[in-house]
């Protein structure tokens, strides 16, 4: 319990707030259009993702919200990803402020009918579907880069880490990728691609390191071949 409450602080349970709650209302706040269907779904679809998976995943490891929790402070991780992990948390945020703005102030002037935002609503589900998956299965599932001694860390290869290494990653992208038709917005799509490029470069540097240092995952790599997409990377 003493740990716990050095690990959520005031300053953690604010940056959960402002991320968790405040972010995904953007698109609401900053057009003030409180009849805006497309935005309370995105809202709504963020903050009881961000719910549902963190219940589920302190259901099974009661130790990983403490984990995560304590992102770049932790001794062990590795300084490029202290930089790549706050760009990935960056490029989270961008992507409801460019949409809420584009549609605010009519940049795109575009408007995806309901079949493309059904399907962009299907995409972003699954995201959080995967990414929660992948949460429950992987107890070292950390907010940065480091291996975790103090935890036992070995390599787990069960559920969504079956068929690519970092399922985490594709559903944080496959969400990424429904936002700009949801919310109509074409400038969002190159957040998405800038942000598309930050977290392959950082999936292949993590590969990179838990296939040095991590005991057992060279050979995980040639039983899961594939990073991201499956016969592809």
């Amino acid at each position: 319990m003493a740990e716990d409450k050095k690990t959520f602080t005031p300053g953690v349970l604010l940056q959960t707030f402002v991320f968790v709650i405040l972010l995904p209302f953007l698109p609401i706040l900053i057009t003030w259009n409180w009849g805006w269907i497309e935005a309370w779904l995105y809202a709504l679809l963020a903050i009881f993702g961000f719910i549902i998976s963190r219940i589920l995943a302190a259901n099974r490891y009661p130790d990983l919200l403490a984990e995560r929790a304590k992102f770049a402070k932790h001794a062990g991780a590795k300084s490029w990803d202290k930089v790549l992990a706050r760009l990935v948390g960056l490029g989270g945020a961008i992507m409801p402020l460019v949409a809420a703005l584009d549609v605010r102030d009519g940049w795109s002037g575009i408007y995806f009918n309901w079949t493309l935002k059904i399907f962009a609503l299907l995409i972003i589900l699954l995201g959080y579907v995967i990414g929660t998956w992948a949460l429950m299965e992987n107890r070292f599932f950390s907010g940065v880069v480091r291996i975790q001694k103090d935890r036992g860390h070995h390599v787990v290869d069960g559920g969504p880490y079956r068929w690519v290494r970092h399922p985490g990653y594709v559903g944080g992208l496959l969400a990424a990728f429904g936002t700009p038709i949801l919310l109509d917005s074409l400038w969002t799509f190159g957040v998405v691609a800038v942000y598309t490029a930050i977290l392959v470069l950082r999936t292949s540097l993590e590969d990179q390191t838990l296939q040095a240092e991590l005991e057992g995952y060279a050979d995980y790599t040639q039983r899961t071949r594939y990073r991201l997409l499956p016969g592809i990377w």
